[in-house]
């Protein structure tokens, strides 16, 4: 027998063993003879039918199952039972993963048990295991909760139906829509389409069109689309505005008789020039014995968005605002996030604050939390901050004014700010000694027309002016955090963790970087920090500096919302929580609530309930973060599409055994090239070396090698970016 033959036989025979579990394990209380086995199989040739009888009796002298009576088959109970999430690959298989086993769980397309991505299954594991002895494979048997029944796609209609072609990849199965559930949808419009049922013997679910977006490609439809392709809103119920509008949001007497008034003192926000919301200000005076006193003031939300309300229901719904590439999508309704719970300049707000006594070296000497009532004197986008910690000549220029107008700025509003720098530097430089990790990450910004097309391209740095502002964040939440960590005994309470790095991802990490030159010593948690500060100063400016930091942070843990505090790693930090953006963050809402129930002498709060609260949290900014991400991708897509007829150079960001990625050095926009459009050679992925190797030239292309590409194609719907491949830039 040929070597395929063998093969194509030992496949017969495993799937064969698989089918024998299968049927016995999802009726584990009956016993089946061969006949009803090989008829719930569908094997109907006596070939198949030999093997099924052979491998009956050689499970059952194995004791993997039991006979109960001549020539019946019962399932021996099994632990090889677990709970997990269905992770759908590209090609229609699935792996699960199971919090219990060391391994990921692979499951083939035949054996999804119509589970979808993401949902939480119950899967049965094979007893035995693969060739190698590695790899666990199973089949799922339960779906314990969908993720989600929801999917974005496209209509195909058909005579008395149609099909929603979802746009999501790892959605392996269209959905039937029958004629009285269509919604108005016409043929090739993109809609959201709600999976009602799913029949047994049904190859595709049933389901129903809730919402039509508009024709793909089209950039409205497109922008829903992707907020609907995450469960994430773009409107606010009715009466949740309503209610919002009905809030009373004037500044009375009574009220101020209950905060600390701090409306005398200087008072500044600084933002981005294009920001709508400002829910953060400093206040800056020396005091009488030469030290200094800075005021973190943070938006009250608190005093209008009250527990049970449906104000309150529809922001933890939410959880975050989501910053799309051509518009925010609120976590409140615009009557608090611009309006009331703005720290607009010269006017009265009510505020939650965090007010530090300083000396010149950036210590604390004294802190002070509680309810305020502020005003704010001056409004400084980044920029005119900036100019002024520049020039030092309290001059704005007008190309940087809000205004564009050249203006002078106050001395004593322009020593504030020099003196807050110098302080955040100072801090800075602690952060810094004491561990944490310098993310300068280049972010991507694009100019967009009235039309919101994409004219140009810019990055936006953090400069002093960004800094400054940072550090005395982080200096709040840190302190708040504190504040409530220490005390014992314990009170629950809502933190910001961040776990330490993935030893294998580091190790990676430094197998890609030693080819630029770069090293990392992973010695000890301290080497480690320190190697990977060094690395992401030295690659500044240079050509692999986006690579180089988008897979530095990708060796770190999601930092995520806990009531189990474990320390920031990447902030150097052992208490660390959000207090400073309530408007746009669900958790930092909690904080102030929690931090106001504690000040006024309240027990500890049921940490159930709020790590309930901080998980769907978590799990909605990482919804959020997917959809920015995706709307940057569809701009870059946009952007690229009028230049089809420019060669570009760009660093290849990403090796798989399908293709490279590419990003363009001049707009950090990123394509594919698929191997089989490599014409000069037969290429097979090196995984070791991070490259596609020819395998009669040898010819490499490498993690981080320079090449020249064109734009091959664009598709704004499944939002693909593909380049024809021109060379190496050095050729």
């Amino acid at each position: 027998m040929s070597r395929k033959k063998k093969r194509a036989e030992k496949h017969k025979k495993s799937e064969i063993i698989k089918g024998i579990f299968s049927v016995l394990e999802k009726d584990p209380n009956k016993s089946f003879n061969y006949k009803q086995i090989a008829s719930k199989l569908n094997i109907t040739d006596a070939g198949r039918r030999n093997i099924l009888i052979k491998k009956l009796v050689e499970l059952k002298e194995k004791k993997s199952i039991k006979e109960v009576e001549r020539g019946k088959y019962q399932a021996i109970p099994s632990l090889n039972y677990f709970t997990g999430i269905v992770d759908i690959t590209g090609r229609g298989n699935a792996y699960v993963i199971c919090d219990e086993l060391e391994k990921d769980v692979f499951v083939p397309s035949n054996m999804l048990g119509k589970a979808l991505h993401g949902d939480e299954v119950e899967v049965y594991v094979f007893p035995r295991r693969s060739r190698n002895g590695k790899k666990l494979e199973g089949e799922i048997t339960k779906i314990i909760n969908r993720k989600k029944t929801a999917f974005v796609g496209v209509v195909q209609m058909q005579k008395n139906f149609a099909f929603v072609l979802p746009t999501d990849f790892r959605m392996y199965t269209d959905i039937f829509v029958p004629k009285n559930k269509i919604n108005g949808a016409e043929h090739g419009d993109k809609v959201l389409v709600e999976i009602e049922d799913w029949p047994d013997k049904a190859d595709s679910p049933y389901g129903k069109i809730q919402k039509v977006f508009g024709k793909p490609g089209e950039h409205n439809t497109e922008m829903h689309a992707i907020l609907a392709e995450y469960g994430l809103p773009y409107t606010f119920p009715e009466e949740v505005e309503h209610y919002a509008n009905q809030l009373d949001t004037s500044i009375t007497a009574e009220e101020i008789k209950k905060r600390r008034d701090m409306r005398e003192v200087l008072t500044f926000t600084i933002d981005p020039a294009d920001a709508k919301d400002f829910d953060d200000a400093l206040s800056f005076r020396v005091l009488d014995n030469g030290n200094f006193e800075v005021g973190i003031h943070i938006a009250d939300v608190s005093h209008y968005v009250q527990p049970g309300s449906v104000l309150d229901e529809e922001a933890y719904n939410r959880a975050t605002s989501v910053y799309l590439v051509d518009r925010v999508v609120p976590m409140l309704p615009e009557i608090l996030s611009n309006n009331a719970c703005s720290l607009r300049p010269n006017e009265e707000k009510y505020t939650f604050s965090a007010v530090f006594e300083m000396n010149g070296k950036g210590e604390v000497l004294e802190q002070w939390f509680g309810r305020t009532v502020t005003y704010s004197d001056r409004r400084f986008a980044y920029e005119e901050a900036q100019a002024i910690i520049e020039r030092q000549d309290n001059v704005v220029p007008k190309e940087v004014s809000l205004s564009g107008e050249e203006y002078k700025v106050e001395q004593e509003v322009a020593d504030a700010i020099l003196k807050l720098d110098e302080i955040a530097k100072i801090m800075r430089v602690k952060r810094m000694k004491y561990g944490a990790i310098s993310f300068d990450k280049v972010e991507v910004k694009f100019a967009l027309n009235e039309d919101n097309e994409p004219t140009g391209v810019y990055f936006k740095e953090s400069k002093d002016a960004n800094k400054l502002i940072e550090e005395f964040m982080l200096l709040a939440n840190r302190k708040v955090a504190e504040y409530i960590g220490k005390v014992k005994p314990p009170k629950t309470f809502v933190y910001r963790v961040h776990d330490e790095p993935d030893e294998d991802k580091l190790i990676q990490l430094q197998g890609i970087v030693s080819r630029f030159g770069y090293a990392l010593d992973m010695k000890s948690k301290k080497t480690i920090t320190s190697s990977l500060n060094n690395l992401l100063r030295d690659v500044q400016g240079k050509k692999e500096q986006n690579m180089v930091d988008t897979l530095a942070i990708r060796t770190m843990s999601k930092a995520e919302y806990t009531t189990h505090n474990i320390g920031h790693y990447g902030l150097a930090f052992d208490y660390y929580t959000h207090f400073t953006s309530p408007i746009r963050r669900y958790p930092d809402v909690m904080v102030h609530r929690l931090l106001q129930h504690y000040l006024d002498g309240g027990e500890s709060a049921k940490e159930e309930v709020y790590e309930e609260k901080c998980k769907h949290s978590s799990s909605m900014e990482n919804l959020a973060v997917s959809a920015e991400r995706d709307s940057v991708k569809y701009m870059q897509i946009k952007f690229m599409e009028d230049r089809k007829d420019q060669e570009f150079v760009g660093v290849i960001s990403g090796v798989t055994e399908w293709g490279i990625y590419v990003e363009i050095i001049e707009n950090k926009c990123e394509g594919m090239i698929r191997i089989r459009e490599i014409r000069d050679d037969y290429y097979v992925f090196d995984e070791r070396q991070y490259a596609l190797v020819g395998e009669v030239t040898k010819n490499m292309y490498q993690l981080g090698d320079e090449v020249i590409v064109k734009v091959k194609s664009t598709d704004l719907v499944k939002r693909h970016l593909d380049f024809e491949l021109l060379g190496k830039a050095e050729d």
